[in-house]
């Protein structure tokens, strides 16, 4: 089997040059993966680009948790609305934050970073992959000179609630994926060196004591993230998301093989023959994972920081 490409080299003090690319506002995940991009010092965050449903309230929201944390000066670009039959469960936070402003267009933003920084940027790819398609179909050459994408999506052993503590049942097509088949076709057959973290590697519990430890510790940070639990309203998030931003600081978190990944009409990511075109991370030690992310994200915010 051919091995996986390496991870991008960098000096100690370089950072990695990250957009985000996300449906946050849905389920909470997303929230905690920008909570964890901005607590590390490893990136640079050069923007947030929302995904999906409503993109002109995930922008709005994506305002709100960069400036209750410190971060207001990170740009946020708005991506291409659809109709999507999943609650927007953050949206009363998200209303409740600075009044609305006008925001570039993601693809717009996308392309314009990726031509200024060729070779450079990492896509944390954590929504359908909408934006990613229209940014390939206008202009497929400069897409491909991203870095890489590190992707959360897909399903290729496991499916949802596949813990490992019962007999697997089995793949099946992940929210990312199927939500726009075409688009995730289209990432797949660009070239692009592709890092994915699927369903088989992602179902991060983040459980009753874990929660405890985050709630209390009383940064401006862990109170958004508080406060987003909560109107989620559900009882223990799973962090898909986070795994990608984390595999993005920290790789051994989730180490990778290469596959041919073909996704398949119902948006099924099955491994195939032929020369790889991803390299998917099919296990991870949850244990291993929370000690990197709590630390990260209940570590104090200096006052002075946060305006």
């Amino acid at each position: 089997m051919q091995s996986p490409p390496a991870a991008p080299s960098a000096s100690p003090t370089a950072k990695t040059k990250i957009i985000i690319d996300t449906d946050i506002g849905d389920d909470v995940d997303d929230a905690f993966a920008l909570a964890l991009a901005v607590t590390s010092p490893e990136v640079e965050i050069l923007g947030v680009t929302t995904a999906w449903g409503d993109t002109r309230l995930r922008a709005r929201m994506t305002d709100r948790l960069l400036a209750e944390t410190g971060h207001a000066d990170i740009p946020v670009a708005e991506g291409i609305p659809t109709q999507s039959k999943t609650r927007f469960s953050q949206a009363r936070w998200a209303e409740g934050g600075p009044a609305p402003k006008n925001h570039p267009q993601a693809v717009d933003f996308l392309l314009r970073q990726i031509a200024q920084h060729p070779g450079e940027i990492t896509l944390v790819a954590i929504g359908p992959e909408t934006n990613i398609g229209a940014a390939i179909d206008r202009d497929a050459a400069t897409f491909k000179k991203l870095q890489r994408v590190v992707l959360m999506g897909g399903s290729i052993r496991r499916g949802y609630g596949d813990l490992g503590y019962t007999p697997d049942r089995g793949p099946q097509p992940e929210y990312n994926i199927y939500c726009d088949v075409s688009a995730a076709q289209k990432l797949f057959a660009s070239g692009v060196p592709i890092f994915m973290m699927p369903l088989d590697s992602t179902q991060l519990k983040l459980d009753e004591v874990k929660r405890a430890i985050l709630f209390a510790a009383g940064t401006p940070l862990t109170d958004s993230l508080t406060l987003l639990y909560h109107e989620w309203g559900q009882q223990t998030p799973t962090l898909f998301d986070v795994m990608a931003v984390a595999y993005v600081i920290e790789p051994q978190l989730c180490p990778v093989q290469a596959l041919r990944i073909e996704v398949d009409k119902d948006g099924s990511t099955r491994p195939t023959d032929g020369p790889p075109n991803a390299s998917a991370c099919l296990n991870s030690d949850s244990e291993r994972f929370f000690h990197f992310l709590l630390p990260r994200l209940t570590k104090p915010i200096s006052v002075a920081a946060v305006h």
